[in-house]
Order: structure tokens, then C-alpha cells, then sequence
């Protein structure tokens, strides 16, 4: 079977950027790794340009940002039809170096588990997402209670190549990420979602300069501005949400109205959506938000 995919998108914070992808690069389990930067201005390019390991099969920089769901899509649209997609943020750093492997004994012991994600925090929180725990053969993990604000954060999404190829890509007409994602695959497919819980995660958000393990490639020369208030200033999803939600609600009715399949099709794939229901003209707007405010 082909490795899986890991989609690593980055977006400024170098120092957090430094530390998980070092420590990714530790895993010892096989993998296919695609890295993705939304055009950031403060040395992650250059520190990216430094990994040499024979796992890193590409590493892209976006002319611009134009949003998570336009760089998680470049990259999905490289993958392979059997390959499990592994979409990674640069803020998880994995403590277990064989956390795919445990992730893989879930998909293994529960074929229809669709969506995996890992949770920032153990024991899981109570004001996450409310789950069912479930056990087959010694192993266990969370199931999505499947109710309307049932969603896995897109820190870290683990999808099984079976229901990629039924779903398609992440919405880029909505843009919703990790909220639409989630929905889509507990209401309109047979595939189940929830959490691996053997498998922690930190998601420290700022380390300081003195422990930052990317210094010699960072351009940032006033100590007093960091790559993190640089990526504070250039963040704009909590915006977009307010600005769009009326495409979630639209693209929800249109799919529950069975005006469209539970698949979505992708800019970056053309025969998706010469082949599937496509808003374009939302899509495009959606990305030159980000553009325009993001860049």
C-alpha cells in the first residue's frame, strides 16, 4: 500500500513551524510528506529549503494565501486514489514517533471510521464535541455523537482514501474547513468520525525567541515583533466565518434539498468540477478574501 500523504501547511510562526516539523521528521513510521506555505514572510520558506529527509516528496510556496482550503486542496489533489490523507497544521507537535501506526490500528479495526483526529488535550475535554467510546479487538477510540456541532478540528484530519473518494475535496464554496468537513461525512455518508486516544498532542502556540529552533533563518529583526504577531495580524478565518456563513447554510440546504452530491470538486482539480456541481464564482470570492486581507 502507498505510504500515507501528510499535507503540512504553514503559515508564518517559524518557531512553532521549527519545532513540530523537526520532530515530525523524527517519526518512524513511512510516509509521503507534501509541504505547503501560504507565502510566509518571516524565514519559514528558507527553513523549509534547509529539510533534507527522503520523506519530503515536495515542497510548495503559494504566490499568495489565499485561505487554508485553497493550500489543503493543492495538495489533496496530488494524492494518490488508495493513499490515506493526513492534513497537518504546524502547531501539533506528536509526542509517540509511531503515531500514524496507531492511528492506522483504528482505520484497521473499524473499517467504517472515515475521519480521525487527534485531540490538543487528555483526558478529552468536556467542552469538546460529544462522543461515544468504542472498542473492537483492544482497540478504542472516540465516535462523534453525531449532532449538529459535532465537528474534528482541522489541526489534524486523518481520512481514509474510501471516503475521499466519495467525498471529494474540502468545500471551497462554503470555505469552512474543519466545520463543513465534519458534517458532511457523519450526515450524508456511511462513514464514521471521531478521535484517536492513544495518541496525545500539544499545541503550545508561542515559544520564545531564545528556544526557537528555526533563528537562523528568521527575517524578523525587532525582537519586540514576532512571527507570531506577524501571523496574529495576516489571520483572518474567524472573519471570513462571519463574512460567509451564509454560503455554509446555503451549501447545507442545497445538499439536504438533494440539489447536489455529498462530493466536492476543486479549483485545483479541473475534471471535478466539469464533472460536479460547482459553485465557481464562491469560491473565488472566498479566496480573494484572503488575498485581499490576508496577505
Amino acid at each position: 500500500m502507498t505510504p500515507p500523504f501528510i499535507s503540512y501547511s504553514t503559515f508564518h510562526r517559524l518557531g512553532l513551524t521549527a519545532r513540530n516539523l523537526n520532530l515530525l521528521l523524527k517519526t518512524t513510521d513511512d510516509f509521503e510528506l507534501h509541504i505547503i506555505d501560504s507565502n510566509s514572510q518571516d524565514g519559514t520558506w528558507d527553513y523549509i529549503q534547509s529539510l533534507k529527509d527522503s520523506r519530503i516528496k515536495s515542497r510548495t510556496r503559494l504566490p499568495v494565501n489565499s485561505g487554508p482550503i485553497y493550500a489543503v486542496n493543492y495538495n489533496l489533489a496530488r494524492r494518490q486514489p488508495d493513499q490515506y490523507f493526513i492534513a497537518l497544521e504546524s502547531d501539533v507537535f506528536l509526542y509517540f514517533p509511531d503515531w500514524i501506526s496507531r492511528i492506522m490500528k483504528v482505520f484497521e479495526a473499524f473499517p467504517e471510521v472515515g475521519l480521525l483526529g487527534l485531540a490538543r488535550a487528555f483526558p478529552y475535554p468536556s467542552y469538546y464535541s460529544e462522543v461515544i467510546p468504542q472498542e473492537r479487538n483492544g482497540v478504542s477510540y472516540l465516535q462523534l455523537k453525531n449532532t449538529s456541532l459535532d465537528f474534528i478540528p482541522g489541526h489534524c484530519q486523518c481520512l481514509r482514501p474510501e471516503l475521499l473518494n466519495l467525498i471529494g475535496y474540502w468545500c471551497e464554496e462554503n470555505g469552512y474547513g474543519d466545520t463543513e468537513l465534519s458534517q458532511r461525512i457523519i450526515k450524508y455518508t456511511p462513514f464514521k468520525a471521531g478521535y484517536a486516544i492513544d495518541t496525545p498532542i500539544n499545541m503550545v502556540q508561542t515559544i520564545s525567541c531564545e528556544c526557537c529552533e528555526g533563528r537562523k533563518w528568521c527575517s524578523l529583526k525587532k525582537r519586540d515583533y514576532t512571527c507570531f504577531d506577524l501571523r496574529d495580524s495576516k489571520h483572518k478565518n474567524e472573519s471570513f466565518v462571519s463574512t460567509y456563513e451564509w454560503k455554509y447554510l446555503k451549501y447545507f440546504e442545497e445538499l439536504s434539498q438533494g440539489k447536489r452530491t455529498v462530493y466536492c470538486a476543486s479549483i485545483h482539480d479541473p475534471k471535478s468540477y466539469k464533472d460536479h456541481f460547482y459553485h465557481m464564482d464562491w469560491a473565488l470570492e472566498n479566496f480573494n478574501f484572503y488575498v485581499n486581507n490576508a496577505n
